[in-house]
């Protein structure tokens, strides 16, 4: 498309060309100059006193935000210069107040320049980042700014995206273009451009993977495509609790991310970044919200997984731990993360004080977990969502557990040799002597919520926490955390119970009851972005009695869901194999993920892919996020998303019509941005049949 069929084209490049030669005017007298001085920031005072009237509350918004992080930065060596000049801006709004007509950049950073009417502002703490949330182009707008009132119309609101200096794509109130590689423009369906993008291009044919999804070097900023409800929820009250509900791709950790963001960047010495804490369950999750995290000015924030979490504030408490156990056996880490242990173990060890030591509260905890009478009582208090077997599995793990090790019965015999087996392992390895002495990470949550009850138990507070998928968060976890916001309230929780995994969980008002916030405000995001159409309403099927009354609305249309069925496994995963190695030929930049039900299966079929360059079996979370092909597991994948998803073994045998077996499948299929492949071997599951 020549430049001449959209005006808008000429005029970003344009803009761009100003800001790039002001931020370049501005440089040049400051290479190889110290941080900011108190001089040069009387030169900015003065500067706001002779400003214009227009310019006056940008410019002291700059002194003062600049007055701020001087201090903070200094002591870390980081006194940042502004906008990038290779992607300076990431929207362009523009305002007419009266006979008025102002133009504002939307970025990471301030930066103005009232000279040549450049007003780049910092979109987390500018007032006037508020009218490009929560209006359109074309509408009428009246807001309240310190010190005036202002209304107007909205001339222009578009997402830009500028990379490498040069200008990529624009997404404007009904239309969008992109340059191509050859330095053209093309025009598209403005609809394609969402939160979450990675589904631009018409529907597939039946039959063939893959339409052109990921062809390009840049994407829009998720900070310039958030609506109105997001950008409500991330300006909330900053004192105040608040949980952020939503379906599968509305949103909900772009959300709890940004507020964190944006407090830290309105007040650092209130909500220090540094000292805010993001608690995920899984370490996909984890590694995803920490790089969504840099660019919004979140970079110091910790961010970890429960288990991670859990054993920091057990170092912190107990000092040395005993060797952890990662693989504690289904059943048992169903008991120690169910409600009804909670409460039963409240009721037995809640009262009074008594020692603190990690050997002392383990041999309290040892002693009922090994009562079968005490724990065949907590599974029917489970109300049939903890199978009887789960009472002997328990005790036996316990047993083990408490076992004097191996190494330390033979410590009498000096023979180094006869401590080993013929292959030179340990004797006990690979063997049930190898738990002696362990702790399961699962029981670390235990100890703590018991020290909490006694009111034994000390955590630093901090500046903010955001749980994420909090929906599989136990009770256990959440006291445990308590004690970070119980007294301050600092807390953003997202999370959807149509998303919940694990039976740990109790419901949102026990859930915050037990984290010390109750009456957190609550926002509902009610448009999924991810999903198209076609993968939300088999989404919702397969979720049956489990799903909300109110479905979300799915934001567009898309390609249509594919099923397929062979005769068996091998056939199946042949034909897959041939369409993936299709697809990434066709679209290398698209991401694909084959999500399997368990670890065997997704190691199946990653050996018939693993020659292709761009193909990763990650079964610990430790994604890329690079274009490619991802083989996983289900329990790998949540709070993730890919342009093309495949569910490799949709079969009945491991998708059965069961609660668990609905919410593990409805997290599967909610990955997918674009397009959606069922396939099966044999009979497909019940509830994704035709």
């Amino acid at each position: 498309m020549p430049n001449a069929l959209h005006p808008a084209i000429a005029e970003e490049e344009a803009l761009l060309r100003r800001v790039r030669a002001a931020l370049e005017a501005r440089s040049r007298p400051a290479r190889g100059a110290q941080p900011m001085t108190t001089s040069e920031l009387r030169e900015l005072r003065d500067e706001a006193v002779g400003a214009r009237e227009e310019d006056a509350g940008a410019v002291l918004h700059e002194l003062a935000l600049q007055q701020t992080l001087r201090a903070r930065r200094a002591s870390r060596g980081d006194l940042g210069p502004g906008p990038n000049p290779d992607s300076p801006y990431l929207a362009h709004l523009r305002l007419r107040e009266g006979d008025q007509v102002r133009d504002y950049l939307l970025g990471h950073a301030t930066f103005i320049d009232a000279a040549s009417g450049i007003r780049v502002v910092d979109w987390r703490v500018a007032p006037v980042a508020q009218i490009f949330y929560r209006y359109r182009e074309g509408d009428s707008f009246e807001e309240s700014f310190p010190g005036r009132e202002v209304r107007g119309v909205v001339e222009v609101r578009r997402a830009l995206v500028i990379h490498r200096g040069e200008l990529k794509q624009i997404v404007g109130g009904d239309f969008a273009l992109w340059r191509r590689p050859d330095g053209t423009w093309a025009e598209e369906d403005r609809s394609s451009f969402a939160l979450s993008p990675g589904g631009a291009g018409s529907a597939a044919r039946a039959g063939s993977l893959g339409v052109g999804v990921g062809a390009r070097d840049a994407r829009i900023d998720v900070t310039a495509l958030l609506d109105q409800e997001q950008f409500r929820a991330i300006r909330s009250p900053p004192d105040e609790p608040l949980l952020v509900l939503g379906s599968a791709g509305s949103g909900k950790t772009t959300v709890a991310l940004h507020r964190l963001a944006s407090l830290s960047a309105q007040d650092p010495q209130r909500f220090p970044i540094a000292r805010a804490r993001v608690v995920v369950p899984e370490e996909g999750l984890a590694r995803l919200s920490a790089r969504l995290l840099a660019p919004i000015g979140g970079g110091e924030a910790q961010v970890r997984t429960l288990d991670d979490a859990a054993i920091a504030f057990a170092r912190s408490v107990f000092g040395n731990l005993p060797p952890l156990c990662r693989d504690t056996p289904a059943l048992v880490t169903s008991m120690k993360r169910h409600p009804a242990l909670f409460d039963a173990l409240r009721a037995q060890l809640g009262g009074g004080r008594s020692d603190p030591s990690l050997f002392a509260l383990r041999r309290e905890l040892a002693v009922l977990f090994t009562d079968r009478p005490f724990l065949s009582s907590v599974v029917e208090a489970a109300e049939g969502t903890l199978p009887k077997t789960a009472v002997e599995d328990t005790v036996q793990h316990t047993l083990r557990q408490m076992a004097t090790p191996l190494e330390r019965a033979l410590a009498h015999i000096t023979d180094e040799e006869r401590k080993q087996s013929i292959d030179g392992r340990r004797l006990a390895e690979g063997t049930p002597d190898e738990l002696a002495g362990t702790i399961d990470v699962e029981e670390l949550p235990i100890l703590l919520s018991v020290l909490s009850w006694r009111r034994q138990l000390k955590l630093p507070e901090v500046s903010h926490l955001v749980l994420d998928e909090a929906e599989d968060f136990s009770l256990f976890d959440l006291e445990a955390m308590a004690g970070l916001v119980r007294r301050t309230g600092r807390a953003t929780l997202a999370g959807d119970e149509a998303q919940q995994t694990h039976s740990s969980f109790a419901g949102w008002e026990r859930s915050l009851e037990t984290l010390g916030l109750k009456g957190a405000a609550v926002c509902r995001l009610p448009v999924s972005y991810r999903c198209p159409r076609p993968i939300a309403e088999i989404a919702r099927e397969i979720l049956g009695h489990l799903a909300p009354q109110a479905p979300a609305r799915a934001s567009r249309e898309g390609a249509p869901v594919g099923r397929f069925t062979f005769p068996d496994e091998a056939q199946a995963q042949l034909f897959l194999a041939g369409a993936v190695q299709d697809l990434l030929e066709r679209e290398p930049r698209a991401s694909v993920a084959v999500i399997a039900s368990d670890a065997a299966t997704a190691r199946r079929f990653h050996a018939l892919v693993d020659e292709l360059p761009a193909a990763r079996l990650v079964l610990d979370g430790a994604f890329t996020f690079d274009p490619g092909l991802d083989v996983t597991e289900v329990d790998q994948v949540k709070g993730l998303e890919w342009d093309y998803v495949i569910v490799a073994d949709a079969n009945a045998s491991v998708w059965p019509a069961t609660d668990e077996g609905r919410r593990r499948l409805h997290v599967a299929v909610t990955r997918a941005s674009h397009q959606l492949w069922l396939v099966s071997s044999g009979a497909p599951s019940p509830l994704v049949a035709p």
